[in-house]
């Protein structure tokens, strides 16, 4: 069988590391309003530390995210050929993304290669019970876990739950309404930090114009949040502060890389406003520039009214109407 032992050293040694290092700066290990900050900092630090680590893969899926953006005119090219013949259809596309060396699995790689780590802290965090009798598990020393499992952030122990049960907030001498409603706040706070960093992807590189492409952008932005509300009721407060240190370390991270490496102007607007393109010229012509529309609607008359003012010119055309006539 499988261990994840490794991971729980892992995020362990980060911990204990970055635990150890703000103690020896000066900052104080008991509480202060009624917040270890030693242990807070600790866990957003978890976060700082695996982003960087991570940052290189995720410079490789914003260029993967460009490939697929730029592929798009041939994909749908594709779909319109092979509409109807899905195996072909499928084939057609495995070899155009190896030809362009464009991975749709790209995309979501950062956020499968963090899963272990959340996964790690969990069971650290849960790990933090004063009732446990093997203290010293995955390096840890005595005195750390007892610090670790009396942390709290405003009062709430980072190891409670909105869900835990009158015997685990007993041992962790915590108040139960003060680890609801902590818990309660931070579990809001992650399914918004959750919604705004999915929101802030896709308007920028637009909707998918693939059926299936859009129905995946829908569940990460609705439907990923709204399961936050009940998954998040078993998550220990200290997961939920790294949840949510990490959705704003990735609304930060986008902001950078989305200014940095903008998406092509061309692919943006075929990719969220294809099916709006025929209209919208129209619409923002008169908005954004009126005296465009001003100076395209009379060209067109103005032509027909040069070529008109013959009638004008009546007194010559019967002179020139003449042989006209004799021709008839």
């Amino acid at each position: 069988m499988f261990s994840l032992d490794w991971i729980y050293y892992a995020i362990s040694w980060i911990l204990l590391a970055w635990h150890g290092a703000w103690d020896r700066i000066g900052v104080p290990d008991g509480a202060v309003l009624g917040t270890n900050w030693a242990w807070i900092l600790a866990i957003i630090f978890l976060v700082v530390t695996v982003r960087v680590i991570l940052f290189p893969v995720f410079v490789k899926q914003i260029k993967s995210q460009r490939a697929m953006q730029a592929l798009q005119p041939q994909v749908k090219a594709l779909q319109e050929k092979h509409k109807g013949d899905r195996e072909t259809l499928q084939k057609e596309m495995m070899e155009l993304y190896r030809k362009e060396k464009a991975n749709p699995l790209m995309g979501c790689l950062p956020m499968f290669l963090q899963i272990p780590v959340f996964l790690g802290l969990f069971h650290v965090l849960r790990r933090l019970d004063p009732a446990k009798e093997n203290k010293t598990l995955y390096g840890w020393t005595v005195d750390q876990f007892n610090s670790a499992s009396q942390a709290k952030i405003f009062t709430a122990p980072i190891a409670g739950k909105f869900g835990s049960t009158a015997e685990e907030l007993a041992r962790l001498d915590a108040d139960g309404t003060t680890v609801k409603v902590m818990a309660g706040i931070l579990v809001l706070v992650m399914m918004g930090t959750t919604y705004l960093t999915s929101r802030q992807m896709i308007l920028k590189t637009g909707w998918a114009e693939d059926p299936q492409q859009r129905m995946i952008q829908r569940l990460m932005l609705y439907g990923i949040p709204l399961s936050l509300l009940i998954s998040g009721a078993i998550f220990p407060i200290g997961v939920i502060i790294y949840w949510v240190t990490n959705n704003l370390f990735t609304l930060a991270q986008q902001q950078w890389v989305l200014r940095k490496f903008p998406p092509p102007p061309s692919v943006t607007a075929k990719s969220g406003t294809s099916a709006r393109t025929p209209v919208q010229p129209a619409k923002t012509g008169g908005l954004l520039s009126r005296n465009k529309p001003a100076a395209q609607v009379p060209a067109k008359p103005i032509a027909p009214k040069v070529a008109g003012p013959k009638p004008g010119a009546k007194p010559v055309n019967p002179k020139k109407g003449r042989p006209a006539k004799r021709q008839g």
